[in-house]
This record gives C-alpha cells, structure tokens and sequence, in this order.
C-alpha cells in the first residue's frame, strides 16, 4: 500500500474515531472517493490499536481510578469520578448490547451495509438530526459522577446502534448522553470511556481475523498506520473535550448532514 494511503488513512481513523461525525463511513468512502483497494485486515489491525492506544493513553489515570474504586481502593484524585464508585461496572454493563449485537452482527455491518453509501449518507443525516433535538432539549445538568446507571445503560443501547455504518460510535452515545440531561463534555467523557471496551474487542477480533486469514503482517504499515491514528485520536480526544466545554455540537451536526448529501447524491450518480 502507498505511503500516502497509509497516512490518508490513519490520519482519517484518528479524527474521525472520536469526532461526532463516523469513522465507518470515512473510512469506507475514502477508498472509494480515491479508488483505492481495500487496504486489508493487517491495517485495520494497526488502525484499531492506533485509537485503542489513543484512549488508554489519555484515559489511563481515569481508569486505573475507576478500577480502584471498583473493588474498594481510595485512590485517585478526580473529583466527579469519585462521586460514583461503582462506574467501572456501570461502563462494563452498558458495554454488554455492543457485545451481544456486534457479535451477532459485525460479519453483515463489515461485508454488506458498509457498501451501502446510500444508507452511510442516511444514518450521516439521520443522526445529525437527532444530534440537533438532543441539542434542543437537553438541560446538560448532570456530570460524569452524576451518571446513573439507567443512564449509562440507554447511552450503553446507543451505542450498540454504532455498528451501522456512518453513525459514529461518539455521535449516538454523545447524543443519547445530551437527551439524558448529561453535560456535552462530560456525555464525551463518558463516551470515551464506554468506547474502550467497544475499540479493545474491535481490535482483538482484527488480529484473530488476520489469524485466520493467515496474512503477514507489514511491519512498517502496521507502526506507521498505528502511530498516526493513535498521535492523531490523542489530540482529537483533547481538542472535543475542550471545545464542548465552551461549544454546541452545532458544527458537527452541519457537517455530518452536508456531508450525507453529498454522499448519497455520489452513490446515486455512481449508480446512474
């Protein structure tokens, strides 16, 4: 694969991962735009554990603090995450429906509704829309120690709607954090979070597929694929953090309904 697809595409997973606006669809349109091959199961590998590094790096003192708190260890010095001990297994309960239906149904999202453009432009516009209603009506009163666990369940289901292609993983569960009355950055951190266990088994069932497939691995595809998305998703983590914390997701809605046009105008001129 060229070096300038490498970077194309793991610059691509890293701001679109965890930005509102569908990493699936990006990375499904990029080639197609491009009239690239695919780029293979090998670097989707170094595509996963690229933002799996990004969210474990940036996350890792929230975690080893929730993990503390869960088996009764005082440890930690952050405020909000104090104010609800038994996150850890809140996040590992809303985990469960993107457990149960990615499994049940990641081969179908993978091999038959990511060549739907039409439905990747739809879902773009569809949950653009309701991004603006949870925009609307949400009062955003709640922090992330706030979070109930009925609460991370519903943003936990949310979630589980991500393995249609052009959702955005960050999108839905943002969005389902704002119409449960949740802060936008703290709905983000929350998201971060609930998506680490989503990205490790994404990446996890990567590398057994590429066992499977019994498909080398390039070594300097895979570091460079890897070390991109996961420098980039750091910063992109950073960035959305400290901009919902003075912002609406006002961009990010217009974005994802312009951007679902003008795919769904594409597919249909392709098709034509």
């Amino acid at each position: 694969m060229p070096l300038f697809q490498i970077v194309v595409l793991a610059i691509v997973q890293g701001l679109t991962e965890f930005l509102p606006i569908s990493s699936s669809a990006h990375l499904a349109l990029a080639p197609w735009l491009f009239g690239w091959k695919d780029q293979g199961l090998t670097f989707d590998i170094a595509l996963h554990f690229g933002t799996l590094a990004a969210v474990a790096v940036y996350f890792f003192r929230d975690w080893v603090q929730l993990t503390a708190q869960a088996f009764g260890l005082n440890w930690g010095s952050d405020a909000e995450l104090k104010k609800s001990p038994r996150m850890f297994w809140m996040l590992a309960a809303a985990s469960l429906p993107i457990g149960v239906l990615g499994y049940i149904f990641k081969d179908l999202a993978e091999e038959t509704l990511r060549e739907s453009h039409v439905l990747i432009g739809s879902m773009l516009i569809g949950v653009g829309i309701l991004m603006a209603v949870a925009e609307k009506v949400g009062r955003g009163r709640k922090d992330v120690g706030s979070i109930t666990l009925l609460d991370s369940m519903i943003i936990g289901v949310a979630q589980a709607v991500a393995i249609i292609p052009g959702t955005s993983r960050s999108g839905i569960t943002i969005t389902a954090g704002l119409f449960r009355n949740v802060e936008r950055a703290a709905a983000a951190r929350f998201s971060f979070l609930l998506s680490t266990p989503a990205i490790t088994a994404a990446a996890l069932k990567a590398f057994l597929d590429v066992r499977k497939a019994g498909e080398s691995i390039d070594v300097a595809q895979f570091l460079i694929g890897m070390s991109l998305s996961a420098v980039t998703g750091c910063l992109v983590i950073a960035f959305l953090l400290s901009y919902l914390r003075r912002h609406s997701l006002k961009f990010f809605i217009y974005y994802r309904i312009v951007f679902g046009i003008i795919v769904i105008a594409l597919a249909i001129v392709v098709r034509h």
